[in-house]
């Protein structure tokens, strides 16, 4: 008695039609992925996402999914696609996290909102609460900073010098811009500089302008986003030496030195 046996093969679910398919969306639903790959089991889809490395938004809920390849992320790590906004950190507290952790001068809750276009109350509980982030009242308000001691005192700092700022050189903190004017005197005054008051200069000019200006005055001077992130940190630290910047002898005469040659004038006479 023969036996016929029915062999069935497992169902394969290509990986390649997902890729395709957010290469011509940009972005897509959690719906919109399992009708492309033809399941309804989360746990293929996620395993098959997995294969093409996703990233999942952190607003609207985190409904949204596209492939790191495509997202273009800033300096900050963020990216946005028709107003759903996705983060290299992936989740929004840890995002929050990053962000607060690699500031120059911390962050309020409404300029971190500015940022990340999203309300921000809740991670920034949940991270104060895990000691992942510290607050300090500042002007009235929590200034959130990082948790490592000696970064939080750099931004601090610096935090001072943003706050002296008056207002009108940018458009808040981390975003500030210079006028075109206000470039060309900072070129020409850094041009008339030796090396290390070069690198101080760019740094000082790094700190007035917050997050990322380390990077907007090395695009701007032509200098390493290295050197002046250093000269930035030595102003911090009052790390370095005054030198004398006049020759001996140079400038203003000694009161009493003009006396004496006044009284040999006066003799002569």
């Amino acid at each position: 008695m023969r036996c016929n046996y029915l062999i069935m093969r497992p169902e394969t679910y290509p990986a390649n039609s997902l890729a395709l398919f957010l290469k011509k969306h940009r972005i897509a639903t959690l719906p919109d992925l399992k009708k492309t790959l033809g399941t309804q089991v989360n746990s293929t889809l996620f395993r098959k996402l997995k294969e093409l490395s996703y990233v999942t938004s952190y607003s609207h809920r985190g409904r949204f999914y596209t492939l790191d390849e495509i997202a273009r992320f800033d300096e900050l790590g963020l990216w946005s696609f028709r107003s759903v906004w996705f983060s290299r950190h992936g989740t929004l507290v840890s995002t929050v996290e990053a962000l607060v952790d690699g500031s120059e001068a911390g962050y309020y809750a409404k300029e971190l909102e500015n940022v990340v276009h999203v309300e921000v109350k809740v991670p920034l509980l949940k991270l104060v609460g895990e000691r992942r982030v510290h607050r300090k009242v500042v002007s009235g308000l929590y200034l959130y900073l990082s948790q490592d001691s000696r970064l939080r005192e750099e931004q601090l700092a610096t935090r001072r010098l943003h706050d002296a700022e008056p207002p009108g050189l940018g458009v808040g903190a981390g975003l500030r811009v210079f006028p075109d004017e206000l470039k060309a005197a900072i070129i020409l005054f850094f041009s008339l500089l030796d090396e290390k008051q070069r690198r101080l200069y760019a740094g000082l000019e790094s700190l007035k302008l917050g997050h990322g200006g380390d990077r907007k005055i090395s695009d701007l001077l032509g200098m390493d986003v290295g050197t002046v992130a250093t000269g930035r940190q030595d102003l911090l630290r009052q790390d370095f030496e005054v030198e004398r910047v006049r020759r001996a002898g140079a400038g203003r005469k000694p009161v009493e030195k003009k006396r004496r040659r006044s009284s040999r004038r006066s003799k002569k006479s």
